[in-house]
Formats: C-alpha cells, structure tokens, sequence
C-alpha cells in the first residue's frame, strides 16, 4: 500500500521480485519519479516504510545508504524503492511517499 503525501491510500499489487519503484510507476503513484528508472542514479524513488516491514527488508547497500544522504528529508526509516523487490517479505507493508523529491 502507498499513502501519498495528503494521506490517500492506494493498495497496489505486485509481481515477484518487481522492485516498489515499477510498481508505483506501473500503477500511477504520485511523487514517486523514479528518474533515473531504477539505476541507483538519483533519489527521485524516495519513500518512507513503516514498522514491522522497515525492519524485516535487507539493509541498503552502501550505494542506497549514500544516495539516501542526498535526498530531501531523510529519515531513519528511507529506503529507495527501486532497491526494494517485491516477495512475501513485503506483503501489507504501506509505504510512505514524501510531500517532495530531489
């Protein structure tokens, strides 16, 4: 589920192995850019994921970790989505899209 910056819910379906930022291209979310189209380029697929999901996803790799730095609000709990892929680790998780993205 992606909850957009005014709070509006939308519950999306995804493929196995899909990364979050197809997903919310693919099914129009607002404010994810997505654009450098998944190349760990740019920051523009930002997004905040909540508990208990944060916690049960693999850390960001190094690369991730630096462009996070780069992105307008980090928080604890940023993550790119187009380094997250779609499995049953991410089943109900509700992802959080930013008021803006770099």
């Amino acid at each position: 589920m992606f909850i957009d910056s005014v709070g509006r819910e939308t519950c999306v379906k995804a493929q196995e192995g899909e990364t979050l930022m197809a997903v919310a291209v693919r099914s129009g979310i607002d404010g994810i850019v997505a654009q450098c189209g998944g190349a760990l380029a740019c920051g523009t697929c930002h997004c905040y994921i909540e508990q208990p999901h944060f916690d049960r996803l693999p850390s960001p790799s190094e690369e991730e970790a630096m462009m996070i730095e780069f992105v307008m609000e980090p928080l604890p709990n940023s993550r790119l989505s187009c380094q997250i892929l779609a499995s049953s680790v991410v089943d109900g998780m509700r992802v959080i899209v930013p008021d803006s993205q770099q």
